[in-house]
């Protein structure tokens, strides 16, 4: 996979590139990471991306034709997907993560100030996407944390896949408690059963575990994970009642 990460401040997007998983899978070239200034394609000496908008009011607009001609500049792959970092944007998911991992070359524009001229989102763009309902003074912290999020679903990037394929809201739930050595720290143990050796019993822990998890703090998931009949017995157990059917 490239991922073009286009910017108005490269040293915020490439120190944390050039670190820990990122730069591994970089150096490994599982993933190829290019950083580009947005400013280069500024045409005057003061190298201006930006410009008040039109109709009034505070704050300033980067420019159309900066966005697009940093674009056009790159070797762009044929489904190459334009992905804009907004406020305004669909909430980002695991879900979008395992399809955006599938792509050959991901380009990534990140804002600042008001955001872009609407003519970017309108006429470049194939995705806009927030990670969260709160605003940011940039784009770039977005865009690092989607690009996190989709290169360990890369093949080899996480040394363990069978890991990111339990992660939380991979299976549809929150991942299940974890815990190491040593076996009691300040009076507090390990359960029992994860020191028994009984695999079976153990995934069945885990599974209860994630599912006791879930309904305590994110109950909205278990509207569409996939629970069979042994998991609705447990969550009704625990006091969960299913949505009714539309």
């Amino acid at each position: 996979m490239r991922i073009d990460v286009i910017t108005l401040f490269p040293p915020m997007v490439e120190g944390v590139l050039g670190a820990s998983m990122m730069k591994r899978a970089d150096e490994r070239e599982l993933v190829r990471f290019h950083v580009h200034d947005l400013r280069d394609q500024a045409s005057d000496r003061h190298r201006t991306a930006d410009d008040r908008p039109f109709g009034g009011g505070a704050g300033m607009v980067i420019k159309p034709e900066i966005v697009f001609s940093a674009v056009e500049a790159l070797p762009l792959d044929p489904g190459a997907r334009i992905i804009m970092t907004c406020p305004q944007g669909t909430v980002f998911r695991q879900r979008h993560a395992e399809e955006l991992a599938a792509a050959s070359q991901l380009v990534f524009l990140c804002g600042h100030y008001e955001g872009f001229d609407e003519r970017v989102r309108e006429h470049l763009v194939t995705d806009v996407y927030s990670i969260g309902d709160y605003v940011l003074t940039n784009g770039e912290l977005p865009a690092l944390v989607m690009i996190d999020a989709i290169v360990r679903l890369l093949p080899g990037v996480v040394g363990k896949e069978q890991s990111t394929r339990e992660d939380s809201f991979s299976t549809g739930l929150l991942d299940h408690p974890h815990y190491t050595r040593p076996v009691s720290f300040r009076g507090w143990e390990v359960p029992d059963i994860l020191r028994s050796g009984d695999h079976a019993r153990i995934q069945a822990w885990r599974r209860e575990q994630a599912l006791r998890r879930t309904l305590a703090l994110r109950p909205d998931l278990l509207e569409h994970a996939p629970l069979d009949r042994r998991d609705r017995q447990f969550l009704a157990s625990l006091g969960w009642m299913p949505p009714p059917i539309a």
